[in-house]
């Protein structure tokens, strides 16, 4: 389990139940931002262009939307930061070279 040093992830009760179950922990650098800074952006823009859009009104309906969106994050939306090229695009053709490896 990954977690930053929040007081709710360092309490006795939270990390006493992840030892009881033998879940080992991980904490991020005390004040190390860049730790999460790709997931945090990512989360980012699904609230932004995705559920803060849209009201769903029950579960499944939320589900059905955010499968939507991280369909069209990875397959049809470009990122600057690959070089306009979809997360689908970088994955996939680096495939052949990590197979021949």
């Amino acid at each position: 389990m990954n977690t930053d040093q929040g007081s709710q992830f360092t309490s006795q009760v939270f990390t006493g139940l992840l030892k009881e179950n033998g879940i080992r922990i991980s904490m991020d650098g005390k004040g190390a931002w860049r730790d999460n800074v790709f997931v945090e952006r990512l989360w980012r823009s699904v609230k932004y262009e995705e559920v803060y859009l849209h009201a769903y009104d029950s579960v499944s309906s939320a589900r059905a939307g955010l499968d939507r969106y991280f369909r069209f994050y990875n397959g049809r939306r470009p990122h600057s930061s690959l070089d306009r090229q979809t997360p689908d695009q970088v994955y996939f053709e680096s495939l052949p070279q990590i197979l021949a490896a």
